[in-house]
């Protein structure tokens, strides 16, 4: 018996020199980067909030989120806006360049080690070409504290 393959579209962007995906599905829309404002006593990966039409958006730094070294803003620095449930989050980006559809016969489970991720926060590899995309579980991203 045959197993019948879908494609789904991810938001492709880079922290440090890998590239990540989102599902596009959760994926709101992406800003240039703009004024962001400190919040004490928040969590050491929260960068503050925003206000985007209005409604204030907290903004995670996955630099930070992913013990990766810290980076500097730049003109290609993006806020990814992402809505899971009713929660709706901002997270920074060096670079978001595309949305690529991926099969789901191109998409592996994650081997251990692999990127400087945790573990938890990614839900597969997905090929593109000679392309390793590490796709992640924004859900988690979002709703756990500490994976």
């Amino acid at each position: 018996m045959e197993t019948a393959t879908f494609a789904r579209q991810f938001v492709i962007f880079k922290l440090e020199n890998e590239e990540y995906g989102i599902d596009i599905l959760r994926v709101k829309e992406i800003k240039e980067m703009m004024s962001i404002t400190r919040v004490p006593n928040t969590a050491h990966y929260v960068r503050g909030v925003i206000n985007l039409r209005g409604e204030v958006i907290p903004v995670i730094d996955l630099r930070k989120r992913f013990n990766l070294p810290e980076g500097k803003d730049s003109n290609n620095t993006r806020i990814i806006i992402v809505s899971v449930d009713d929660i709706i989050v901002g997270f920074t980006a060096d670079y978001s360049s595309e949305v690529v559809e991926i099969s789901s016969d191109a998409i592996e489970e994650a081997p251990d080690g692999v990127g400087s991720v945790d573990q938890g926060y990614i839900s597969g590899i997905g090929k593109v070409g000679e392309r390793l995309i590490i796709l992640l579980d924004i859900v988690k991203i979002i709703t756990n504290p500490a994976v």
